[in-house]
C-alpha cells in the first residue's frame, strides 16, 4: 500500500489531490505508531516542503526506517529540493537523506535538522514572520522585504564566539552565524556554496559588517553564493562539533522553525 501524508494547515491551506491515492490528514498523525505498524512492503509520500521533512526526522527512527518514503514537494520553503537538483512536481526518494543528520541543541531543546540551523537575521526574519502570521494569517510573507528592514533599522549584530572542533574564534559585527547541512536556506539563498549534504562536516558562515550600509547592498549576493568572495564580509569555517554564542539574546531558527530568546546554540554532525 501507498500512502500520501498531507497537512492542510500548510501551505496556506491548499491541498495536492493525487486521483486514486490513499490520502492522510498528517496533522493529528501519531508517526512514530503510524510507521511501526507499516508492513516493510509498504510506502510513504509527505505532501509538504522542509517543515514536513523536519518534523519526519525529528518523529520518526528513520536511521532504521523500513519503508520507502517519498517527498511530493508543495511546500513554500523547498531549500532541501533545490540543493539535491530536483524540482518540485514529482515524487523523490528521501531515504538516503535522511540518515547522518546533525543535532542541534537550543534552549533546552535537542533537535535533527535537514538544512539549517540558523541564528541572527535570518531568525529574526523568521520571528517576524510569524508575527505577520498570526495577524494575517493569508498573507504572503516577503523574507526579502522583512531581512531589508532588518538590515537598516531592527536588527543589531551581534559579538560573536564560534567555537569549531575546539578551535574559538572571535568576530565583530555578526549579522548572520548558521550552521548548514545544506546550500541553501531562507527559500533560495546559496548561503553555503561549497557545503555537501553527503559529507561529514557541517559548514558555519559569518557574514559580518560595521556598516549597515554594506551589509546591505551586498545582501543579494548571498542567493548566488558570491559573498563567500569577499572575505571582508564573509567567514566560512568547517567542521564536527559547532558552538556559536552571541553577545546578546537573538531569535534563531531550526529548518525554519523559530526559536526566541538564543544567545547559545551548538550543533554535531
Amino acid at each position: 500500500m501507498k500512502y500520501y501524508l498531507y497537512n492542510p494547515l500548510a501551505n496556506n491551506g491548499i491541498r495536492t489531490e493525487v486521483p486514486g491515492a490513499e490520502m492522510i490528514d498528517a496533522s493529528g498523525l501519531d508517526y512514530a505508531k503510524f510507521f511501526g505498524e507499516l508492513k516493510p512492503e509498504d510506502e510513504v509520500v509527505l505532501i509538504g516542503g522542509d517543515g514536513t521533512v523536519n518534523y519526519l526526522v525529528n518523529h520518526v527512527d528513520c536511521e532504521n526506517l523500513k519503508n520507502k518514503v517519498y517527498l511530493l514537494a508543495n511546500g513554500t520553503g523547498n531549500d532541501f529540493l533545490k540543493d539535491i537538483g530536483e524540482e518540485p512536481g514529482r515524487e523523490i526518494l528521501l531515504n538516503p537523506y535522511l540518515k547522518n543528520l546533525p543535532t542541534v541543541r537550543v534552549n533546552g531543546l535537542e533537535r535533527k535538522y535537514i538544512n539549517n540551523m540558523g541564528f541572527g537575521i535570518d531568525g529574526y526574519c523568521c520571528e517576524v514572520a510569524d508575527q505577520i502570521k498570526a495577524k494575517t494569517p493569508n498573507k504572503k510573507i516577503n523574507y526579502t522585504g522583512i531581512a531589508i528592514k532588518g538590515l537598516l533599522f531592527h536588527f543589531r549584530p551581534c559579538h560573536a564566539v564560534v567555537e569549531v572542533d575546539g578551535v574559538t574564534h572571535e568576530y565583530d559585527h555578526v549579522w548572520l552565524a548558521p550552521a548548514m547541512k545544506g546550500r541553501y536556506y531562507g527559500g533560495g539563498m546559496m548561503i553555503a556554496p561549497a557545503q555537501d549534504r553527503n559529507s561529514d562536516k557541517l559548514t558555519v558562515v559569518l557574514y559580518r559588517s560595521r556598516s549597515k550600509l554594506k551589509a546591505l547592498i551586498n545582501f543579494p549576493s548571498i542567493f548566488e553564493g558570491k559573498h563567500v568572495e569577499k572575505a571582508d564580509l564573509t567567514t566560512v569555517l568547517t567542521g564536527n562539533k559547532i558552538r556559536v554564542k552571541f553577545s546578546r539574546p537573538c531569535a534563531a531558527q531550526i529548518d525554519g522553525d523559530t526559536v526566541l530568546n538564543v544567545t547559545e546554540y551548538s550543533a554535531e554532525l
